[in-house]
């Protein structure tokens, strides 16, 4: 009686490792890129990217109803091509990354707005402060290939950094701000789903 407990307790595990794999597409982070941009000096734009990130799709339903998302990113890993400004942008005048090491959002939900359109609906926490937020996300294509189902998202959200505390507020001549208040974030991923 006891061996056949095991074997149910063995097989049940068995089973849900297989269906959260079923569930899991993984991300291709070589054909992904996590990227904002703000205005600069009222009549330019600065541009970068995270070069660490971590964004968790699982969806069974082929209609993306079902979908959740999860994503982490490094703030220390922030890039904009010049290291004293990425130093400015780590400290505590923007993202504090010493104290505030990570990006992170988790949806609560997926609406489909369009063909192949959704909003994604969570909670989006940078440095101390959550917030609700919806990017605007589209499918950008799936593929079925030799080695498993090949799908590319595209998701943008702008944001307003100072409901986040990047506080920095320094003022060109005319008034308005250096770096601008809202920022806009793109994300264009990549996923694999291997073969069953």
């Amino acid at each position: 009686m006891r061996r056949l407990l095991i074997l149910l307790s063995v097989t049940l595990v068995s089973v849900i490792g297989l269906s959260a794999q079923t569930a899991g597409w993984q991300l291709d982070k070589s054909h992904s890129r996590v990227s904002f941009s703000v205005k600069h000096m009222l009549i330019s734009e600065v541009s970068g990217n995270f070069r660490e990130f971590d964004i968790a799709l699982s969806s069974v339903k082929d209609d993306y109803s079902d979908a959740a998302v999860e994503a982490t990113i490094n703030v220390a890993s922030i890039n904009t091509e010049n290291e004293r400004r990425d130093n400015h942008l780590k400290s505590d005048d923007f993202f504090s990354a010493e104290k505030f090491a990570e990006i992170k959002f988790k949806s609560t939900s997926i609406e489909k707005v369009g063909e192949n359109r959704f909003k994604i609906h969570g909670h989006l926490a940078i440095r101390d402060s959550t917030k609700s937020v919806s990017f605007d996300a589209e499918n950008t294509g799936t593929l079925k290939t030799s080695r498993g189902t090949l799908a590319g998202w595209k998701a943008t959200i702008s944001v307003n950094r100072f409901d986040y505390g990047l506080k920095w507020d320094r003022t060109v001549e005319t008034g308005g701000l250096v770096a601008g208040d809202t920022i806009y974030i793109t994300l264009t991923l990549e996923y694999r789903k291997p073969n069953s």
